[in-house]
């Protein structure tokens, strides 16, 4: 599903007639949220790919398309930052998905990318909880780089509930920011979906049909190839 007007003019959500904000909308301390695509189908499948098989392709893929999607935002961040990882997950996994997606974000859109934000604790797994339940897991597990610019934009892969952007943002708003915005390659939502269509192909960069970006499965060379690269540019934040 591809995202696009009519919609919440806050979060992107959308709606049969363009809306001032939703139910879908993250929590107070994200100013703005945009993703180009629904969390479902092929979408969701490539989204796995990044954060569970490491095939870093999609990344670039999906970072293109969120660029592209951040076009016309009422927001012009002077940094892109990242939803980081913990320490075990990233070694676990050898790269984190968040952070190739801003690599490619913030070239497109001109602005610098900064670790601004590090992890200091890890709830465990979300999926089973509700959003009150995760707002409240997440409380405290960030804490932000001082002075950071006034505006920051927040890279992650998917908005569920927003507790966790919530948290980064309370992090970066607590360190000085001024406004927190989040871009993010897929989102759920449960409100009306007859604005949004089906996923055409090819949808993202490189000529890359939909389909294209989650057909390799276990053993594919370009899963094997990518998986446990880790990239030389690395955070600067203290640990």
């Amino acid at each position: 599903m591809v995202l696009g007007p009519p919609w919440c003019l806050r979060c992107g959500a959308p709606a049969a007639a363009t809306v001032a904000t939703c139910r879908d909308c993250p929590p107070r301390q994200v100013f703005l949220a945009r993703a180009p695509f629904g969390f479902e189908g092929p979408i969701r499948r490539a989204v796995h790919r990044l954060k569970f098989a490491g095939w870093r392709p999609v990344a670039s893929a999906l970072g293109e398309a969120m660029a592209a999607a951040w076009s016309g935002a009422p927001f012009e961040p002077e940094a892109v930052a990242w939803v980081p990882l913990s320490r075990a997950r990233r070694a676990e996994r050898g790269y984190d998905q968040a952070r190739a997606l801003a690599l490619v974000v913030g070239p497109r859109l001109q602005v610098p990318v900064l670790p601004l934000l590090r992890r200091v604790g890890d709830p465990g797994p979300q999926a089973r909880r509700g959003g009150q339940a995760r707002r409240a897991a997440m409380l405290g597990m960030f804490e932000a780089a001082p002075a950071p610019p006034a505006r920051v934009l927040v890279v992650d892969d998917v908005l569920t509930t927003g507790a966790t952007a919530a948290a980064c943002a309370q992090a970066l708003l607590g360190a000085g920011a001024r406004e927190v915005a989040l871009l993010t390659a897929a989102r759920a939502v449960s409100s009306v979906r007859s604005a949004a269509g089906p996923v055409p192909g090819p949808i993202l960069a490189g000529g890359l049909a939909s389909g294209s970006v989650v057909a390799p499965g276990r053993g594919s060379p370009a899963v094997d190839a990518s998986r446990g690269r880790s990239d030389p540019r690395k955070p600067t934040l203290g640990r």
